[in-house]
């Protein structure tokens, strides 16, 4: 149930001229399977009306499962299990993708992203620079998961998430969250009649994050967790958010003049470097370092690089440029990283000094396991909500 969007306040949108516009499947799937333009036109005006003033709209699209289960409804034995979601998001993309160019005024490029994308340092600079190329082309992406063939996408990914992450990815300066959720409300409004719409949320405070916890007396259904969890995920790279019901054609139109019917979720303090947000909130690999209560509080002072010398364990496998935790001796995260050595190499260095790596191995790629410009700390207060770096 979605509460009139005539109901709720209007607010001005910040400024902005490229945009992330994160369109949910409830948008495009149509009531007998498959998908529908019904309330995809509204956004695809909005997303034409923005090009014409000079600005640039990244689509990121939810619905390929739901195309890909209408093509395939006679077939029994399509199951809801993993394989058979992958084999539906296959065939469902095609569709989707067709339906994005059929409302669109140019050219639309299909845009698939793994987590690998965004953990490997250098295909997430690639991707950056296929999406900003896209954007200098005048063309539309239209970026989704690759969950035909990326499991762990499929099983803990959302497109929420993904859409913070590729605001963040292509330096928007704003995230628009498109869904049959008109507004973040102070209660559940399908449990609780007095609930109230809010319409602006300075800064997202445990308070407000709590509105969308997983309890049953609030707004946890319905998709509003994970789009407070991106929410804060731009509002760390310093993107403000805004929330909006996709159905309503008056509250898409009002758009085009900057007017939102919805909920603003503002920024506070300065924008972290994207380089230090992107360490912080891209999906992290399967091994970890451990280093000891020295190197721990080197590393938590900012200002340290990860030498041979502090660690003591290794755990998992990873290659040199993957993307690490670092741990404490209580298993803490109290970092993360850009290895510039194996998980192998790492083991054979264990609380050396950095002047032996060369004999050690026969080869040096730096004294520094990781260095301090590819390394962001996680338990420090630069971390806390609102925080940023300047």
């Amino acid at each position: 149930m979605t509460t009139s969007s005539r109901q709720l306040s209007e607010c001005a949108l910040p400024p902005w001229r490229r945009a992330v516009l994160k369109v949910g499947s409830n948008l495009l799937a149509a009531d007998g399977g498959g998908l529908t333009p019904r309330y995809a036109q509204a956004l695809s005006a909005f997303i034409s009306a923005s090009h014409d003033v000079g600005r640039e709209v990244v689509v990121v699209s939810s619905g390929a499962v739901a195309a890909g289960r209408a093509l395939m409804r006679e077939r029994a034995t399509v199951g809801g299990d993993l394989a058979a979601r992958q084999a539906l998001a296959a065939l469902g993309q095609m569709p989707m993708i067709a339906l994005w160019q059929k409302l669109s005024d140019r050219p639309v490029a299909q845009v698939l992203l793994t987590h690998d994308d965004l953990r490997n340092r250098r295909r997430y600079l690639n991707a950056r620079a296929t999406l900003r190329e896209l954007l200098a082309l005048g063309v539309l992406p239209v970026v989704n998961e690759n969950d035909t063939v990326a499991v762990d996408e499929l099983k803990l990914g959302d497109n929420d998430n993904l859409a913070a992450i590729v605001a963040a990815l292509v330096d928007a300066d704003l995230l628009l969250i498109a869904s049959d959720v008109d507004a973040l409300y102070s209660a559940d409004p399908r449990r609780d009649s007095t609930a109230e719409p809010i319409g602006h949320v300075p800064q997202l405070t445990p308070e407000v994050l709590a509105m969308a916890s997983d309890s049953g007396t609030n707004i946890g259904t319905g998709g509003m967790r994970t789009k407070l969890q991106a929410a804060t995920k731009a509002a760390a790279a310093g993107i403000p958010t805004a929330l909006f019901g996709g159905r309503d054609a008056a509250t898409v139109k009002a758009l085009e003049q900057g007017r939102l019917r919805g909920t603003l979720i503002n920024v506070a303090g300065n924008r972290m470097q994207a380089r230090k947000y992107w360490l912080r909130h891209a999906p992290g690999g399967s091994g970890h370092i451990r280093v000891d209560a020295g190197a721990a509080r080197a590393l938590l002072g900012g200002r340290a690089s990860l030498l041979p010398g502090g660690i003591v364990d290794v755990a998992g496998e990873f290659h040199r440029g993957d993307l690490i935790d670092i741990v404490d001796t209580n298993s803490r995260a109290i970092a993360r990283g850009l290895c510039q050595y194996g998980a192998l190499e790492v083991r054979r260095l264990l609380g050396r000094h950095s002047r032996d790596i060369e004999s050690l191995l026969g080869y040096s790629y730096g004294a520094e396991i990781v260095h301090r410009d590819d390394l962001a700390t996680l338990a420090d207060p630069e971390t806390k909500q609102g925080g940023m770096e300047a």
